[in-house]
C-alpha cells in the first residue's frame, strides 16, 4: 500500500481499520462509499473484504494518484472507481448517476469542523440505502451538535484520541 510521506493527513491505522471491519461484519455484495477517502486504505479493505462496489472520493490530486496505484497494485480495479473531487462534488455526481450505499465511510481531516459538514452533504445528497449504515472517524475532542431526528448516533467506539461514530438516516 503506498501512502506519500510528506502529505500532511494521517491515514487510518492498521488497528482502527481492523476495529471498523470487525463491527462492520460482512461486506459479501454491499457498495462501500470511502469520502476523503486519502490513500484509499479503507475502501480497498472492503474491496478486499468483499464489497461489491466501492467508490473513493478524495479532491488531493497526488492523492487521487496514490489511490490508482493502489487500486492496481491490489487488483481492484474491477470494483473501484474514483471520484477526483471534494465531498459536494463527489456526492452531487453520486445522486445524478442514482447510485446508492449500503456504508459510507467519512474520515475528514481532524478538527476543522468537517465532520458537521460532512453530515449536511450527507443530508443533502441521499446516496444511503435504506437501512445503510455511515460510519465517522474523528478525533474525540470532535463532538456533533448537529443531529436530529433525520440523522441519529446508533454507536460510538474510542480508541485512544480516535473515534469512530455509527449514524442511520430516516
Amino acid at each position: 500500500m503506498h501512502f506519500p510521506s510528506k502529505s500532511k493527513e494521517r491515514p487510518t491505522s492498521d488497528f482502527l481499520r481492523e476495529a471498523l471491519f470487525n463491527l462492520l461484519g460482512s461486506l459479501q455484495d454491499k457498495t462501500f462509499l470511502d469520502l476523503f477517502a486519502g490513500s484509499g486504505s479503507v475502501g480497498l479493505e472492503a474491496a478486499s473484504r468483499g464489497a461489491q462496489d466501492v467508490y473513493f472520493v478524495e479532491k488531493n490530486k497526488h492523492l487521487v494518484e496514490v489511490i490508482k496505484k493502489n487500486i492496481q497494485t491490489c487488483c481492484l480495479d474491477k470494483n473501484c472507481r474514483i471520484i477526483a473531487g471534494d465531498i459536494e462534488f463527489g456526492l452531487r455526481d453520486l445522486i445524478r448517476k442514482k447510485y446508492e450505499f449500503d456504508i459510507i465511510f467519512a474520515d475528514p481531516p481532524y478538527n476543522r469542523d468537517l465532520v458537521e459538514e460532512t453530515l449536511m452533504f450527507l443530508r443533502k445528497y441521499h446516496v444511503l440505502k435504506e437501512d445503510g449504515v455511515i460510519v465517522i472517524q474523528h478525533s474525540i475532542k470532535e463532538t456533533f451538535s448537529d443531529l436530529d431526528d433525520n440523522i441519529y448516533q446508533t454507536d460510538r467506539r474510542k480508541y485512544g484520541d480516535n473515534a469512530l461514530t455509527f449514524l442511520k438516516m430516516e
